[in-house]
């Protein structure tokens, strides 16, 4: 049977996630309430707004049940926003709650403002082939780990994509792309 994945649905890229996954081999379904944890098998917290999305999380108590969650061994995967949210700590926004789901310290727009987005190629370790495409949109920044971090790509000698345990991050989105590559990646974890 299909694995379902959850992609959060409080704010932010959460329909082109959810059109991405549409096309590969997986059950979608958008989550919005406590309840909706207890009927996937992983979940995508997509790009946005991070102050936003946690606000909305905290008000529909999805902050408590996803952090149980996610220490039950829920496979979980934060692009740009989602990273943050994830995030142990941020270093420019460090009264910022999260749910301190791996050991990291971002740094919010890291690469600049809107008009500073851009996009670059990137080797991620396990994912053969060409070069992947990032999209950088006010993108965070990994500026230090800890020991149970694996990097996964760099940009600019920069930690842009990391996994521990059952949690993946990428500054990038790859949901904006026509390369599967890292969500399947993201699904071999599942």
């Amino acid at each position: 049977m299909a694995p379902i994945i959850g992609v959060l649905g409080m704010q932010g890229d959460i329909r082109e996630h959810v059109e991405f996954l549409k096309n590969m081999d997986v059950g979608v379904t958008i989550v919005k309430l406590p309840k909706h944890l207890e009927t996937i098998d992983a979940l995508i917290i997509p790009g946005g707004e991070s102050t936003t999305i946690w606000k909305l999380m905290k008000i529909t108590g999805l902050d408590v049940s996803l952090k149980e969650k996610i220490e039950q061994g829920l496979p979980v995967y934060g692009t740009c926003a989602g990273m943050i949210v994830l995030a142990k700590e941020i270093e420019n926004f460090p009264a910022q709650e999260t749910l301190g789901a791996i050991d990291i310290k971002v740094k919010r727009n890291a690469f600049g403002r809107q008009v500073d987005s851009f996009e670059a190629d990137l080797e991620i370790k396990y994912i053969d082939g060409k070069p992947f495409r990032g999209v950088f949109i006010r993108a965070p920044l990994i500026t230090s780990y800890g020991k149970d971090v694996e990097i996964l790509s760099e940009y600019d000698g920069k930690p842009v994509m990391a996994r521990q345990k059952n949690i993946l991050v990428s500054s990038f989105h790859p949901e904006l792309t026509n390369d599967s590559r890292v969500h399947e990646f993201f699904l071999k974890m599942v």
